[in-house]
């Protein structure tokens, strides 16, 4: 991928999987068969939400860093500014959100998924511990998935944020497409994350997070499944 297409600038690689949601042409394809064997085993496995693009990241990161989106702590309670400084407000904020250029959202081959079966057709998905744990809606969906990717049948879908490593916290409804991600997680370097972000002007405690820039980079952007290959699903 080219650094734009890395950094969520170049949306030209993407396909549409319905008027709101859009991936990569070989995720797509890999979801439409999960989404398949899901149905045939009672469960509607839909995204909530696929590719993303930069500035999409970043309305919602300067929303956070200035206030206008609460801030959560690791149990999902909300933060006050003004009792953090602005390193551990970053911090606070990566926990969550994924830094702008960074999101593994911009690949096209990362999406955020729940049981539509499973809820009212108004539901509001929040994306919280609570729906994906047991006692959930969308447990059982998740109980289905982590067998799936066990015994290598998740046609290459796998939880890049199962484990809490002391960076990004566990999101169980997150799914990636390892074939693809497995090369933007190679290609994508500090170097390349750091000429997008100087070339923002709107970007909030820009100066932050480039004094910390490789500390961020080992803690939130490589998760902890980063040396998976594409061929521990194939």
């Amino acid at each position: 991928m080219s650094a734009d297409q890395l950094t969520g600038s170049d949306e030209s690689f993407l396909c549409h999987l319905d008027e709101h949601h859009r991936l990569h042409p070989q995720a797509a394809a890999a979801l439409q068969r999960l989404q398949l064997s899901a149905s045939k085993a009672g469960f509607d496995l839909q995204p909530v939400s696929c590719f993303r693009s930069f500035e999409r990241q970043l309305a919602i990161w300067n929303q956070k860093a200035g206030g206008q989106r609460p801030v959560l702590d690791s149990s999902g309670n909300p933060l006050r500014r003004d009792e953090l400084d602005d390193w551990a407000w970053v911090q606070a904020i990566l926990r969550w959100s994924a830094l702008p250029g960074a999101s593994r959202h911009h690949w096209g081959s990362d999406l955020d998924v729940y049981d539509a079966a499973a809820v009212p057709v108004d539901y509001a998905v929040q994306l919280t511990p609570d729906e994906v744990n047991v006692g959930g809606p969308f447990a059982p969906l998740h109980e289905w998935l982590d067998a799936r990717i066990a015994e290598g049948s998740s046609e290459g879908f796998f939880r890049p944020y199962a484990f809490d490593s002391g960076g990004v916290a566990p999101e169980r409804w997150h799914l990636s497409y390892a074939p693809i991600a497995a090369e933007c997680e190679r290609q994508l370097t500090i170097d390349c994350l750091l000429a997008r972000i100087r070339g923002c002007e709107t970007f909030a405690l820009r100066e932050v997070v480039e004094e910390h820039c490789e500390e961020i980079f080992e803690r939130f952007v490589k998760p902890a499944q980063a040396a998976i290959t594409q061929d521990a699903f194939l």
